[in-house]
């Protein structure tokens, strides 16, 4: 099922089951943007028949919020130019040299490469795992890059997260609509759950400052504004 936001702005919902975050998709008079690119082809070709019904183009690029699994392993079958940070890049260079099998799987959750929510999300996804595929973007930038889709543009803005060091949000300052993935979220790969003080600071500094109205994060409902840094502001977690 694909939502309609505004004209121009869509997504698929979050799905809980095997951890597949939302999916996003903005409408240029010229080129469209998909925004994250699921966790396996199955994720991808459900995003691209919703689309397909409601009369929408298949997506001209693609723009990685992070690079954990569940954003990035649909990456290979979407046909359309990708799009990420430097150090999104460096993941998933990193990762493309994993192996599947249960010894590595279990290698790497041994010596923290990944998780154990990762990796049971991964094995429910995956029936058969020598299908991942980890692709590396076509375009990669630094801090900041915008995009002109026509008459509606996309700014892919790299910001601090206590979740992973390379959370990028999609930012689309005509619909006032921020795409954060998972960057709200907390540190899951050091132990107990945590947010670091100052990124979190500087992360709803940054959200005060952005001129936006509704923010589409990857595995919950969206949130307004003002519930947003609110929430942020009220966290009930441990921040170190």
């Amino acid at each position: 099922m694909i939502i309609k936001l505004t004209d121009r702005i869509y997504f698929m919902p979050h799905n809980v089951e095997t951890d597949r975050p939302i999916l996003g998709y903005i409408k240029g008079d010229q080129y469209s943007l998909m925004v994250d690119a699921g966790n396996s082809k199955k994720h991808v070709d459900e995003f691209m028949d919703g689309i397909s019904k409601l009369g929408l183009p298949y997506p001209n690029f693609v723009a990685i919020t992070h690079s954990h699994w569940d954003h990035t392993y649909g990456l290979f079958s979407v046909n359309a130019v990708s799009i990420a940070c430097k150090k999104t890049n460096e993941y998933l260079n990193e990762m493309s040299s994993w192996e599947w099998t249960d010894e590595a799987m279990d290698e790497r959750l041994k010596n923290g490469e990944d998780i154990e929510f990762c990796d049971t999300m991964i094995r429910k996804e995956y029936y058969n795992r020598k299908e991942i595929c980890v692709k590396t973007a076509d375009i990669v930038f630094d801090e900041k890059l915008s995009l002109d889709l026509g008459n509606i543009s996309c700014e892919l803005l790299k910001l601090d997260s206590s979740h992973a060091e390379d959370c990028v949000v999609a930012y689309v300052p005509k619909e006032k609509i921020l795409f954060i993935g998972d960057i709200i979220s907390e540190d899951f790969h050091h132990g107990e759950p945590v947010y670091y003080k100052d990124k979190l600071y500087s992360l709803i500094k940054t959200f005060k400052e952005l001129d936006f109205e509704t923010a589409l994060f990857g595995h919950m409902e969206p949130f307004a504004k003002k519930d947003l840094i609110s929430w942020l502001e009220n966290l009930d977690v441990t921040v170190i």
